[in-house]
């Protein structure tokens, strides 16, 4: 039996066509697994799968008894890969995550070295629940997780296993007891996916589902080489340079600390917002853009497919300000405000004869 946390190797890539199938292929298969277990929710699964076709992490925001968690614990049991659950309190340490050094005794020599024993954080997919109940220093245990997918302890690296996904989940209305992540940690989720309530025909069948007597299994159908050869495939999907510059305008706009007379910033950006969005919202805003247009069975990123990203890339990477909470306007506010504004085509000819030819 293969060992579900050793890297796999990657499958050479694909031509278009094939790409695009093989991507949707694997993306229907992994959702009529989710199905058999979460009811809706279709937006919201779709999202995060893109998130890790891109090879990105995800945090979801909703309010208790929405099964952010069962839908976490539900995609890892498609994947043939390994997960740990990682319940956040507020006495959990930074090595209750990554691990710690323990001394060791020969028994036959009486020698003794320190050996280091991984914690939870190494296995393929980590579900990090209710990850703002833990303070600021334990929360920053998955910053060099995220980001560099490694450990270090005792001045030693130990890499994570690949594929590496944090998903995360979040309860925005109770307070008490919780701790804000901090925007450097916010910025390493690619993706804020919001999930609100069912519909009624949605909730009616989550009674039926949840009150009989059986259970629905849930099968893997996706390994850890499968996964890494979607990945690539998603990263080959090629972009337009114009396309590129939409996204960047989208990002640069938020940015009110630029603001100049010769650089003017949207008006609701000037009214609401103390800081805007990053380079890496520019880099993740291509990525989804470039899964999006792949399930969609398109063969190259147009700026729709930007558009279609903008809110679960940008909106906790925006920081309102007083205006904004006395006006009751939220960072998705501010984004739709942005896609209405912001020009598509560019502001030169070449490129508003680039972009009409890919809209054809």
């Amino acid at each position: 039996m293969p060992d579900p946390l050793a890297t796999p190797q990657p499958t050479p890539p694909a031509d278009p066509e094939q790409a695009v199938a093989e991507v949707r292929k694997a993306f229907e298969s992994l959702r009529t697994e989710i199905r058999k277990v979460v009811v809706g929710q279709d937006e919201v699964v779709e999202e995060l799968l893109m998130s890790m076709f891109c090879r990105g992490h995800a945090l979801v925001v909703g309010v208790p008894g929405l099964a952010k968690t069962l839908l976490i614990s539900t995609v890892s049991k498609t994947l043939s890969l390994g997960f740990s659950r990682i319940q956040f309190t507020p006495d959990l340490m930074p090595s209750d995550i990554t691990g710690t050094e323990v001394i060791e005794e020969d028994r036959s020599s009486g020698a003794r070295e320190l050996r280091f024993v991984k914690g939870p954080i190494f296995a393929n997919v980590i579900l990090a629940d209710e990850i703002n109940r833990t303070p600021p220093k334990t929360q920053a245990a998955l910053l060099e997780a995220m980001q560099e997918r490694q450990v270090t302890a005792g001045g030693v690296r130990h890499v994570l296993p690949d594929p590496f996904f944090v998903l995360a989940t979040q309860n925005p209305i109770e307070q008490e007891g919780t701790y804000p992540l901090p925007e450097a940690q916010l910025d390493r989720f690619m993706f804020n996916i919001t999930i609100s309530y069912p519909g009624e025909e949605e909730e009616l069948e989550i009674i039926r589902r949840t009150t009989g007597a059986k259970d629905s299994a849930v099968n893997a159908v996706m390994t850890g080489a499968e996964v890494l050869h979607v990945q690539e495939l998603v990263r080959q999907t090629p972009v337009a340079d114009h396309v590129i510059r939409y996204a960047l305008r989208l990002v640069r706009a938020t940015r009110i600390k630029e603001h100049t007379p010769e650089n003017p910033k949207p008006q609701i950006v000037r009214d609401y917002l103390a800081w805007g969005a990053g380079p890496r919202a520019s880099q993740n805003l291509i990525l989804g853009a470039k899964a999006r247009a792949i399930l969609s069975g398109s063969f190259h990123v147009t700026p729709e497919h930007i558009r279609s990203v903008a809110k679960p890339v940008l909106r906790h990477r925006l920081i309102t300000n007083f205006n904004a909470e006395a006006d009751n306007v939220t960072t998705d506010d501010v984004i739709d405000a942005l896609l209405r504004e912001i020009d598509v085509e560019g502001g030169n000819d070449s490129e508003k004869r680039q972009m009409d030819a890919v809209m054809r």
